[in-house]
């Protein structure tokens, strides 16, 4: 995908979702870094079913010690890997505490020293909490970009430079929201609904979904 289709590329799903948001539910900063940490290997629904409970009790990382390893594991326990997640939800509200004042860093470096956060969750972080411009890749935007061929990648770190050299400035703030949302909606993983695509014709997925065909008419009689 060239350049001038690259922008024709968000300048479309831009057109369709001018502000595209996280479908992850939070309040702050703090809310959102524990969201986005406990929806590895998870759904967003699932994510806000369990977190519904949770951040009205724990939306501060000393509210979140107070509930304790324990306390949070049982609004948690319906998310995969929840004793793990668990475990670092605390850790990190610890570290926040004690080296942050209990705030959430704006450095992705100090972000990616807190436990169960990569780079994946930092770059979340970064975007929708601060608003820096960053990608991040996940199984959604790493199909759309390899199916795309807009920046084929093996890794998501491949895909993500990929992405941070061909998408315009203009369209990197919500260029993470745009790709995640057409991946989990259009670009699925099984069957993409090509048809309904808005940008099937900028794709170089060569096994596009071809449209349903009308059903055959009735002979008379």
């Amino acid at each position: 995908m060239d350049a001038a289709a690259v922008d024709r590329f968000f300048a479309r799903l831009a057109a369709a979702d001018p502000e595209p948001r996280t479908e992850l539910t939070y309040a702050n900063p703090f809310t959102l870094l524990v969201a986005v940490v406990l929806s590895a290997q998870a759904t967003d629904v699932g994510v806000n079913r369990a977190t519904r409970t949770l951040f009205e009790v724990a939306d501060t990382p000393e509210r979140m010690l107070a509930l304790g390893e324990a306390g949070l594991r049982e609004h948690i326990k319906t998310i995969g890997l929840f004793n793990t997640k668990a475990k670092n939800v605390i850790g990190l509200s610890e570290i926040l505490l004690r080296d942050h004042g209990g705030t959430v860093p704006r450095q992705r470096e100090a972000l990616e020293a807190l436990p169960g956060v990569g780079r994946k969750t930092a770059n979340v972080v970064l975007n929708v909490a601060f608003g820096q411009p960053t990608i991040a890749v996940d199984t959604h935007i790493q199909r759309v970009a390899n199916r795309t061929g807009m920046a084929p990648g093996k890794t998501p770190e491949a895909v993500e430079r990929g992405l941070e050299a061909c998408v315009p400035a203009r369209w990197k703030q919500h260029a993470h929201h745009w790709l995640i949302l057409h991946g989990r909606y259009i670009c699925k993983a099984r069957r993409p609904d090509c048809p309904a695509c808005p940008v099937a014709d900028l794709c170089g997925f060569a096994e596009k979904t071809p449209a349903a065909k009308p059903p055959a008419a009735k002979a008379a009689g």
